[in-house]
């Protein structure tokens, strides 16, 4: 199966190369690379024209945020199944696609995720936090329960049938998209219990208190838009869940 990885940059001249090297380093060789980027103004496109030879389709102009230049990353993508990559995340290993298209396959599953570290932005071996997500039972969702949406990789079909990214939302669309695609429509998902990416600490919707209780407030509607109802305390279990990931060996 042909795999369409989207990155998305912003002035990210500090990260970006790790992240291109960790893809075009992959042992899985039927990769669409696609960048969107923000019309960024430090070196950033600099950097994606020195790997240009290795990347299908560029292309940098405004957009409305994160989840619109995803949304035109997904526009683009021709590949079987589409992963997402951010300019400050890279993968663990070179067999990392490999081994997701092999899990999607073997199950004959719509989708698969994995596992995730949270690594120091400077030091990226030392390890802060691991987010273990566990195999995927019907109704997780319901107990706070998610999987790290950038180990999510979902067949190119789901996006065309169930849609994209919901511009609505500030912080919360990608786990919008997942309640969407897991819980609300059933796609059939695989788990791969291994740590396939690296993420530098300092994610948007956790910076501060502020953003935390709109990253809570945007769950709730995550639902609402879905025509769902959680429990009373699941969206209470979903930030608690992040916690006790501290500490997890």
């Amino acid at each position: 199966m042909k795999v369409s990885i989207i990155t998305i940059t912003y002035n990210s001249e500090a990260t970006l190369a790790d992240t291109l090297e960790s893809v075009i380093g992959q042992s899985y060789k039927d990769i669409e690379y696609i960048i969107v980027d923000g019309q960024s103004t430090d070196h950033t496109l600099s950097i994606i024209d020195a790997y240009k030879t290795n990347i299908a389709n560029v292309i940098s102009e405004k957009d409305s945020g994160l989840y619109d230049a995803l949304n035109k990353g997904i526009a683009m993508a021709t590949g079987d199944i589409i992963g997402i990559l951010h300019s400050d995340d890279f993968y663990s290993d070179k067999f990392v696609i490999e081994k997701i298209v092999n899990t999607i396959s073997i199950n004959n599953a719509d989708a698969a995720y994995a596992d995730l570290y949270y690594v120091d932005k400077q030091d990226t071996n030392k390890i802060f936090r691991k987010w273990k997500s566990g195999k995927y039972k019907h109704g997780m969702f319901l107990n706070g329960w998610m999987p790290p949406h950038p180990t999510f990789f979902a067949k190119r079909a789901c996006y065309e049938s169930f849609g994209s990214f919901n511009l609505n939302l500030v912080s919360a669309a990608d786990y919008e998209l997942m309640l969407r695609f897991i819980h609300r429509h059933r796609i059939k998902i695989a788990y791969l219990p291994e740590f396939i990416i690296k993420m530098r600490v300092g994610g948007k919707s956790n910076v501060t208190l502020q953003n935390r209780i709109r990253a809570n407030t945007e769950d709730r509607k995550a639902w609402k838009i879905n025509g769902l109802k959680p429990y009373f305390f699941t969206l209470y279990l979903k930030p608690l869940r992040k916690i006790v990931q501290l500490f997890k060996k």
